[in-house]
């Protein structure tokens, strides 16, 4: 079975740990949430389902009937805390603490490394921009940014693009791209710190109506009434859309410029309202 610091969801974790245990002895649901100090017999097997949840006080209980110490411990009361977040900036604070106690203890989340991507929009401009600029020192890359970071920023990024495999250096120590483009992924976390970027970008792009010349950005929009069949199949020719400016992008190996582009589509009314 993984180490617990390589789960991000204690509901799988607890399923892990039961069926692992169950192969190896007469283990039953019953046995374990005994252990763990319930009354119900089979209120750990509904929690390792999704279908009822721990409190963070109760966590503690079943982490020591799980046979979890110290920062195990700790970690495992993290991803409780973590699924029972109701703000992106709660579930952000506790995934950052549960990076944090799995950096101590060498071991790596898989996710955490797109959880850091996408946390913050320096990640993917840099990410374009380093190998656009062969040989620029961080001062450099940091002046091409817009808008204005530090140096400190630049080289923090940089390092952390290396390390998680996204950017590498060539042999004449430039900065060359691993893969052509980078995905979030069907994962529990990354999505967080997606919005905060959709975020970010969002703000961005405000900033940039007014301080972009017209003749390098392009804005536009529709207001438009449809149906929910509309709605799914509009999405679907987003995607689509998405695949062929991606394809676009990445036909030339050089890039003059880095541009993001932000494809919204929102509702402007509430679909409850009653039309008569």
């Amino acid at each position: 079975m993984k180490d617990v610091l390589e789960y991000t969801n204690y509901h799988q974790y607890i399923a892990d740990y039961y069926a692992e245990k169950k192969a190896k002895s007469a283990f039953t649901w019953q046995t374990f949430t005994r252990a763990a100090g319930f009354s119900s017999p089979v209120f750990l097997k509904y929690v390792s389902e999704g279908r009822s949840n721990l409190s963070e006080d109760t966590a503690y209980q079943v982490a020591n009937a799980m046979g979890l110490a110290g920062y195990e411990q700790e970690y495992f009361a993290e991803m409780v805390k973590f699924d029972h977040a109701k703000t992106d900036d709660e579930k952000k604070s506790a995934f950052n603490r549960m990076l944090a106690i799995a950096d101590i203890h060498k071991v790596r989340i898989i996710e955490g490394d797109s959880f850091r991507y996408f946390e913050s929009w320096k990640n993917p401009v840099l990410r374009e921009l380093a190998p656009s600029m062969p040989g620029a020192k961080p001062l450099a890359l940091a002046r091409a940014c817009r808008p204005k970071i530090s140096a400190a920023e630049v080289s923090e990024s940089l390092s952390f693009l290396v390390k998680a495999n996204l950017l590498q250096k060539d042999k004449s120590g430039n900065y060359v791209q691993t893969e052509k483009s980078v995905t979030t992924g069907p994962m529990d976390v990354t999505p967080v710190a997606v919005r905060g970027m959709h975020r970010q970008m969002g703000e961005f792009a405000l900033d940039a109506i007014e301080g972009v010349p017209q003749n390098e950005r392009h804005f536009s929009g529709l207001t438009l009434g449809i149906t929910q069949s509309a709605y799914d199949e509009i999405v679907q020719e987003i995607a689509e859309f998405r695949k062929r400016i991606v394809a676009i992008a990445t036909r030339d190996d050089d890039a003059d410029e880095v541009y993001r582009l932000n494809v919204q589509f929102f509702p402007m009314t509430k679909k409850s309202v009653n039309k008569d």
